[in-house]
């Protein structure tokens, strides 16, 4: 999760995410060396006093300056239309997780056991610390990792936007649309995300906590759950 004065990506917990963090370093690598470069011309432009009556044009250099640009972006546009393909590429799914945004809070279904489903909402912060304020919630999604994940996303209402930072997952929830995308969680930990659109006057009320365990908890936990008493029965 997002902590104080950290100016990074948080820290990956998907191959997805390793590849936006991977991509963004190489880009802020390219725009780090077009600025230092500019900044030099521009310093020995303003420091020099030769003059040239006699120059009126410079078809070499508009030339290179042409060129040059053009083969930066081409080294920034490859690696993004390859984490473009990687994002929407769905790689047999082992598990199906549906997310209904509603004004302002998340539903949750697992249609794939006996349609498990749950309302998600805020909780508040207590006076111990044990929960986060702002970013915790009553009822947590539980996924295996190590697994392919598949999302289906939609609303009822208004546009929202699931989105958590560590797993490299945003996709919008629009009402009367189903919109579809997978993530690979590698490891276990609980993974803070928050609605990132604009959705009315508590949009900064809806959080989504996934809490990444192993598949034989997992199981036990699809095993023990109840409609009458569905909190998280982990059996070791």
């Amino acid at each position: 999760m997002a902590t104080w004065s950290n100016f990074n990506y948080q820290n990956s917990a998907s191959p997805l995410m390793e590849q936006i963090i991977f991509f963004h370093d190489h880009t802020l690598i390219i725009l780090i060396m077009i600025t230092i470069l500019v900044a030099y011309l521009m310093m020995n432009l303003f420091f020099n006093n030769y003059i040239n009556r006699f120059l009126l044009e410079g078809q070499m250099i508009e030339l290179i300056w042409t060129i040059l640009p053009a083969i930066t972006l081409i080294f920034i546009a490859l690696p993004s239309l390859r984490l473009l393909y990687l994002l929407d590429e769905l790689n047999n799914p082992l598990i199906t997780l549906k997310s209904i945004g509603h004004q302002w809070y998340w539903k949750y279904e697992y249609s794939d056991f006996n349609n498990i489903e749950f309302d998600s909402y805020m909780i508040q912060s207590n006076e111990n610390l044990s929960n986060f304020r702002l970013l915790d919630v009553d009822n947590r999604i539980i996924l295996p990792m190590n697994n392919q994940i598949r999302i289906l996303v939609t609303a009822t209402d208004v546009i929202h936007s699931w989105t958590i930072p560590s797993l490299g997952v945003k996709i919008d929830a629009n009402p009367g649309r189903l919109n579809q995308t997978s993530f690979f969680i590698n490891r276990p930990g609980i993974y803070y995300g928050q609605c990132s659109e604009i959705c009315g006057a508590n949009h900064s009320f809806m959080p989504i906590v996934v809490e990444s365990i192993s598949m034989k908890n997992f199981i036990n936990w699809i095993n023990n759950y109840s409609l009458d008493d569905w909190k998280q029965v982990l059996v070791s």
